[in-house]
C-alpha cells in the first residue's frame, strides 16, 4: 500500500511521540509498504519548506544520517515538512497533509493527530488513527466522535487495553477487531541483538562514552532511561541512592536544565553513586541499557507527558519493551495499566512509593544471580511479541 504517515509534532524533537512515529513508519516500510512521512513545521516560511527534503534546507531540517541516527532507524522513507501556524492548532496542517496525501495517491492516511484523522473520516478518505490518551476537552471529544462518525474511518489503534475500554464506555467505541486493535508499543529486537553483558558494556562506556565518570566496569548498576518529567520516579531514585551508596545508579534522559537541577538536588544530598547523562540519540541507547544489571521504572501515581497531562492510566512506555529486549532484570512500579504486559515472570513490580521495598529488591537481585538471570531471560523471550514490525503487521492486517 501508499501510506501517508502524519506525524502529530515536528520531526526532529527528543519526545517519544516523534520516536514512536519514526519507529512506526520504518515498520511499516519493512513490510514493504510505500510509506511517506508528513511533518509541521511551525511558523516557518512556504519558501524555506514545501516539498523539501531533509537535504534541501540543512538549517532547519537533517540529513537521513542525522535522522536515522536519533531515532536508531535502519531503512531511509521520504519524508515532507509543510509550513503551519502554531496559531492554528495544526488545522492548517492537518488540511495541507490531507490534500497531499490526496495528490500523491496515498491509499491510506496512517495518523496520531486527531485533527488529521477527523477531517479525513469525514472526507471519507481511509484513515487509521492511532491513540495513547484519552480525548481532553469539548474539542478532543468532538473531533474523535468525528472520527468514529466518518466514513473514512478504518481502525483504531488504541495503547492499552484501559485506554481502550475507557473509549468504549464513554464513545460507545468497538473494543475489537475488525475496528479496534490495542497494539502496546515495540522495540527493534536486531538493535538488541549481540549486546555486550553488563561489565563489558561498562567498560566500553568507561572507555568512549563515559570516560570521566565513575562507572565501575565491576559495579552493580542500577539504571533508568527515558524522560525525567514529573511521576517519572526521578526522586524516588535519588532516595534510593543515597540508601545504597554501593550500587551505582545511571541516569540516562532528560533536558539540560532538569539535569541542572538533579546535579543541585545530588550536590545537596550528598550523594557520589549517581551518574547522570542526559540525552543519548535512540541509537546509542542499547549500550547504555546493556550496562546495566537491572533496569528502573519506578512511575508515580501520577505521571505526566510531555504536554504535562496525566497519562498514568493509559501509558505504554518504549522504554518497557527496550528493557525487555535488551535482557536485564526489570524492576517497575505496579501500576496497573503496565501489568498488561509485565508479570512477576518478567519483572518485579513494586508500590510505586515504597523506598524500602525498591532498594530491598535490588539488594535482593544482587546477591541472587539466579533469580537475575531468569528475569533477564523471561524478559527477552517476552520481548519477541512486541517488535515494531509484528505490530504495525497487526495494525495494517486486513486493510
Amino acid at each position: 500500500m501508499k501510506i501517508a504517515v502524519v506525524a502529530p509534532t515536528q520531526i526532529p524533537a527528543r519526545r517519544a511521540n516523534t520516536i514512536q512515529v519514526m519507529k512506526m513508519s520504518q515498520a511499516m516500510v519493512n513490510l514493504g509498504h510505500n510509506v511517506h512521512l508528513a511533518v509541521p513545521v511551525d511558523n516557518i516560511s512556504s519558501n524555506q519548506v514545501r516539498d523539501a527534503r531533509p537535504t534541501d534546507t540543512p538549517n532547519l531540517m537533517h540529513s537521513w544520517d542525522t535522522l536515522s541516527h536519533h531515532y536508531g532507524l535502519q531503512k531511509e522513507f521520504p519524508i515532507t515538512w509543510f509550513p503551519t501556524r502554531s496559531t492554528l492548532r495544526r488545522y492548517d496542517f492537518s488540511l495541507k497533509a490531507i490534500h497531499w496525501a490526496q495528490r500523491w495517491g496515498a491509499d491510506l492516511i496512517y495518523t496520531r493527530l486527531p485533527q488529521v484523522a477527523a477531517l479525513a473520516s469525514t472526507f471519507k478518505i481511509p484513515v487509521v488513527f492511532e491513540i495513547h490518551d484519552f480525548p481532553h476537552g469539548s474539542s478532543g471529544s468532538r473531533l474523535f466522535r468525528r472520527f468514529l462518525k466518518g466514513a473514512g474511518a478504518r481502525r483504531l489503534v488504541v495503547i492499552t487495553l484501559s485506554l481502550a475500554q475507557d473509549l468504549a464506555q464513554e464513545f460507545n467505541s468497538p473494543l475489537t477487531l475488525p475496528f479496534t486493535i490495542i497494539a502496546p508499543d515495540g522495540v527493534d529486537l536486531d538493535r538488541y541483538a549481540g549486546l555486550p553483558g553488563p561489565t563489558d558494556a561498562r567498560e566500553l562506556l568507561s572507555q568512549s562514552k563515559l570516560r570521566d565518570s565513575t562507572l565501575s566496569p565491576e559495579g552493580f548498576t542500577a539504571g533508568y532511561t527515558g524522560h525525567l518529567y514529573r511521576g517519572r520516579g526521578v526522586s524516588m531514585l535519588l532516595k534510593m541512592a543515597a540508601c545504597t551508596p554501593d550500587i551505582t545508579y545511571l541516569l540516562v534522559g532528560g533536558e539540560s536544565a532538569e539535569i541542572k537541577r538533579l546535579e543541585s538536588d545530588v550536590k545537596s544530598m550528598g550523594i557520589n553513586n549517581i551518574i547522570l547523562v542526559g540525552f543519548v540519540p535512540n541509537a546509542e541507547l542499547p549500550l547504555y541499557q546493556a550496562a546495566c544489571d537491572v533496569l528502573m521504572m519506578p512511575y508515580q501515581h501520577k505521571v505526566a507527558a510531555s504536554s504535562g497531562g496525566d497519562i498514568s492510566r493509559y501509558l505504554s512506555p518504549m522504554k518497557l519493551f527496550e528493557y525487555m529486549a535488551c535482557g536485564r532484570a526489570i524492576l517497575s512500579s505496579n501500576l496497573q495499566v503496565l501489568k498488561e504486559v509485565l508479570n512477576p515472570q518478567n519483572a518485579v513490580l513494586l508500590p510505586p512509593d515504597d523506598v524500602d521495598a525498591w532498594t530491598g529488591e535490588i539488594q535482593n537481585l544482587r546477591s541472587n544471580h539466579d533469580r537475575l538471570e531468569q528475569l533477564a531471560i523471561q524478559a527477552r523471550k517476552d520481548a519477541a511479541q512486541y517488535t515494531w514490525k509484528a505490530r504495525a503487521e497487526r495494525i495494517l492486517d486486513g486493510l
